[in-house]
């Protein structure tokens, strides 16, 4: 029907907005999408981003995303999109990016004129710092440790909020700023993060943080989900409880109307509600996985994502991976493997080994034999997250039936074959978080049945292929929508939950989908894995393992 409900997800990601409109059943009808560089050219980012002044910082201009804003709006109604159908209104933010409000921000969201643009009326007042600092900034190291220490070490800090502190997160980049900014610091009135500084936009005022992208903060107890007051006064004082705002506010709930402000510039309907908006990483697994599956984005960065369902014993938390809140699941949770150097280093491999060409990369990859003739390669342009810190790129040749140190040679790039090093990367990264796989899931788990890829690297079959033999995992490939798919169905929950009363899951609505079979249609096998492959992977992790250890202590050595 014409007349029939719409729900509006939108991605806010490092390199652009996304917009997906999805039906009542769930079915995307819908998207747009803007591009920062290409399409708002005059902010001068590259792939979204900023780097600089100081040594391992990135931003991105806040003025830009409002820009983004009105351009997918524009877009959006060029192509016909009826806005008065839209009942719900979600979506996702990059995790860990932190936006600061100044004290005029709450008046000037709530007389918004529907006559100007936003950027023109919140930027720069309604903000006290004017460029956000976003996932890939690595400047707050010393903040990570002083973290730790408030709460006695890594460990701790990965118990309590299920991660250790990381440069990316949030509280220490909140105690950076306080450190080397002060002014700007005391002027923020409230903090958020990118994923609720978006339904402010719409609400007219500061949207509370979500409960499943609080989890990315290292500042919130990812077992009770309330900001923990240790860490809030480690990070930034005691003035940080009120700046932060209250209590993280569950998926599956709407904040409020949206604004009059929506409605007579762009025709919204005045009954359309806000939904919490959450990290881009939970948008994912909401949109492509079922109990069973893992996710591999293989995006600007790769991350590793699988769901853990409520159990009465609490996930494991480690150094070296992080737990996440659920976004509609109460006392569920999110395991997750992020890694900065995704597609940059696969890119650059590509450029220096396969003149640039993915064809070339491909051949290279296929014309070596599985397990690359015991070389290995590590490549790290930027500051890696896991391991922590390690950067420059590594070769080793190895004896494929040991992994002792005798075993092991380390080479000079030049020493390394030019054709193996395609086929090294997609075997280190991949085999970097098989490696970490099996400590992640509960002890009682059912073997992992599919691998879901998603991002731009999800559809070279190569890539497909060396993924289902390196896990041992059938693979899928989603459709194209992603996060903004996934927040598209959480403003649905929300409404339909709303419909039901408050009652019902998630997993419940979309067993009830007219269209279930066909959403899962959408994800096409596109490998199966080739046991006698993956036998020569399992072999190879203790190896992987040995040779990254080097890494780490050759780095170690040049910090040193």
């Amino acid at each position: 029907m014409s007349d029939s409900p719409l729900f509006l997800g939108l991605d806010l990601s490092t390199q652009g907005l996304k917009a997906v409109l999805i039906d009542a059943d769930g079915v995307p009808v819908h998207e747009s999408a803007v591009h920062f560089d290409r399409d708002l050219p005059s902010y001068g980012t590259t792939n979204g981003a900023i780097r600089g002044p100081g040594p391992g910082e990135v931003t991105s201009p806040v003025r830009m995303w409002l820009d983004a804003y009105d351009l997918i709006m524009e877009r959006m109604r060029t192509a016909g999109v009826d806005f008065s159908r839209i009942l719900g209104i979600s979506g996702d933010g990059q995790q860990h990016g932190s936006v600061y409000w100044s004290s005029e921000a709450e008046r000037l969201l709530a007389s918004l004129d529907p006559a100007q643009p936003l950027a023109e009326q919140l930027s720069p007042a309604a903000f006290s710092i004017q460029r956000a600092p976003i996932w890939q900034d690595s400047s707050t190291t010393r903040e990570c440790r002083e973290l730790e220490a408030a709460v006695g070490g890594a460990q701790a800090l990965a118990d309590l909020t299920g991660s250790r502190a990381y440069e990316r997160f949030t509280g220490t980049q909140i105690a950076k700023i306080r450190r080397t900014d002060p002014d700007a610091y005391n002027a923020t009135a409230r903090i958020s993060l990118v994923s609720s500084f978006m339904p402010s936009l719409f609400l007219g005022s500061i949207a509370p943080i979500e409960v499943s992208d609080a989890s990315g903060m290292n500042l919130m107890n990812v077992l009770t989900c309330e900001w923990d007051d240790r860490l809030l006064e480690a990070a930034g004082g005691p003035e940080l409880r009120e700046k932060i705002g209250p209590e993280p506010a569950p998926g599956g709930t709407f904040l409020g109307k949206i604004h009059p402000y929506w409605v007579q510039r762009w025709g919204f309907n005045p009954e359309c509600e806000i939904a919490p908006f959450t990290g881009d990483n939970p948008a994912t697994v909401i949109a492509l996985s079922t109990p069973g599956d893992a996710i591999l984005s293989l995006g600007t960065s790769t991350t590793f994502l699988l769901s853990i369902p409520p159990a009465e014993t609490a996930p494991k938390r480690f150094t070296t991976s992080h737990l996440l809140t659920h976004p509609t699941t109460p006392d569920a949770h999110i395991a997750m493997l992020c890694y900065k150097n995704g597609a940059l280093a696969r890119e650059q491999v590509r450029d220096q080994y396969a003149d640039g060409h993915w064809t070339r990369f491909n051949e290279l990859v296929e014309a070596r034999p599985v397990g690359n003739d015991g070389f290995m390669g590590f490549y790290f342009p930027l500051p890696e997250i896991i391991p922590p810190n390690v950067q420059g790129n590594f070769f080793f040749s190895t004896s494929p039936s040991s992994s002792s140190p005798s075993s092991i040679t380390t080479l000079s790039e030049s020493a390394m074959p030019s054709s193996a090093h395609p086929r090294a990367i997609l075997e280190s990264q991949f085999l970097s978080i098989r490696s970490r796989i099996t400590a992640i899931l509960p002890p009682d788990a059912p073997p992992l049945q599919r691998l879901v890829l998603s991002g731009g690297s999800s559809l070279n079959p190569v890539i497909q292929q060396a993924a289902a033999d390196v896990f041992g995992m059938r693979v899928f490939v989603a459709g194209k929508e992603g996060a903004a798919e996934g927040g598209a169905q959480l403003a649905r929950y929300a409404w339909w939950r709303a419909q039901n009363g408050g009652m019902g899951t998630f997993e419940e609505m979309r067993a009830m989908d007219a269209d279930a079979g066909a959403e899962e249609a959408r994800k096409r096998c596109v490998a199966e894995p080739k046991w006698e492959r993956e036998r020569v992977y399992a072999g190879l992790v203790e190896t992987y393992r040995a040779c990254e250890e080097r890494v780490v202590q050759a780095c170690a050595v040049k910090v040193a």
